[in-house]
């Protein structure tokens, strides 16, 4: 199917030259003289090569025919990334190369958009925020307002965020899953 360079989006899945890509970012770019060009940073799925491409926004693109659907997270293993179905309760292994940056914020029992190609999982799509336990932190300062600043932190998952100086080790908290930024205190 074909679309045009200025409509793909983050996640879209294309067909260049037989080989599968999935865009990681696009960019329409309009300089003051001349064509209004789309750059496109994509990713291989094949082999994980990342490559740029720029066309003009009007060009076509061959868009590849993908299944996106939802599936529950179930474990993690040296196989690599298991995930399940819940209408068929088909099970589908996703390599950590096709996970990639999302694979810290991957809890068991979440439900993620994954897209297949064939049979195959192609690109991963997470839920915008996800909860994690704050693990280590450093004291807040005596003093410290808590508008302008903000204090380093280890989650459950690993990753290192910043928080506000008032929440301490053993808090949940929720985040933003682009970035890893702390969004709000968890209400559970």
């Amino acid at each position: 199917m074909k679309v045009a360079a200025s409509s793909l989006r983050k996640g879209a899945v294309v067909d260049m030259d037989g080989k599968l890509y999935v865009v990681l970012s696009a960019e329409n770019i309009h300089p003051g003289k001349g064509t209004p060009v789309t750059q496109l940073n994509m990713r291989r799925i094949s082999d994980g090569v990342k490559v740029s491409e720029r066309y003009r926004t009007t060009e076509q693109v061959e868009r590849a025919i993908v299944d996106d659907r939802d599936h529950t997270f179930l474990y993690q293993d040296g196989e690599g990334f298991h995930f399940m179905n819940p209408e068929t309760y088909d099970q589908l292994v996703a390599t950590p190369e096709m996970v990639g940056d999302a694979a810290p914020y991957l809890q068991e029992g979440m439900t993620v958009t994954l897209s297949t190609h064939e049979g195959a999982a192609i690109a991963i799509e997470l839920p915008r925020l996800a909860t994690f336990e704050v693990v280590e932190t450093e004291p807040s300062v005596k003093g410290q307002t808590a508008s302008s600043s903000y204090k380093p932190a280890i989650l459950s998952n690993g990753l290192r965020t910043m928080i506000p100086p008032y929440i301490g080790p053993g808090t949940r908290i929720v985040v933003l899953t682009e970035d890893g930024s702390y969004q709000e205190r968890a209400k559970d």
